[in-house]
């Protein structure tokens, strides 16, 4: 028989000059980035808070904390394989992942197929079941202003238990070489 586990996940980080751009793993052409003690990836940092707490396994803050020097500038696609990773071997699938980015500026519509391939390739998932929507707060509050960008989502885990869950998919190197961070846990 099946268990279902719902999470839902948030995060906000404040725009600065001189960084880059980086949302569901892709960089974004813009004048400023994210500020953060990782690549500050507010909608990757949100997916898995989501799934990491449908799993109950706590907040990435828990599992990479930003009091740890190594995961400073750290690529959050690599955290989010890792993350995967943990919620595999408790017996976990992802059922689907659903996420709302919260940004005046700048536009994304052109990103978010892009942003839901990279999601669903670092969480193993089929990327039918990955949703990302963009939309703005029509100017009001931090986000509306233009001084954050913020993300929720919402993820459904399935377990099985007659079955595994979910195959650990091999490593692979990528063409763009990501930094990666902190000590395997």
């Amino acid at each position: 028989m099946p268990i279902y586990r719902i999470g839902h996940g948030y995060d906000v980080h404040r725009l600065k000059g001189g960084r880059p751009l980086i949302i569901g793993g892709m960089r974004i052409p813009y004048s400023s980035g994210l500020d953060g003690h990782s690549d500050a990836d507010v909608l990757t940092h949100a997916v898995m808070d989501a799934l990491l707490g449908a799993a109950g396994l706590g907040d990435i803050g828990r599992h990479f904390p930003d009091t740890d020097a190594s995961y400073a500038g750290c690529d959050s696609i690599g955290l989010a394989r890792r993350v995967h990773r943990k919620i595999c071997r408790l017996g976990y699938k992802i059922g689907n992942i659903d996420a709302t980015v919260i940004a005046q500026r700048p536009r994304l519509a052109p990103y978010i197929d892009d942003m839901r391939r990279s999601l669903a390739s670092a969480f193993g998932a089929d990327p039918a079941a990955v949703s990302v929507k963009a939309t703005t707060e029509e100017g009001l509050g931090f986000t509306g202003s233009g001084e954050a960008i913020a993300a929720h989502a919402v993820v459904l885990l399935k377990k099985n238990t007659r079955k595994p869950a979910c195959r650990l998919p091999r490593k692979t190197t990528s063409i763009k070489k990501r930094r990666q961070c902190g000590s395997l846990r």
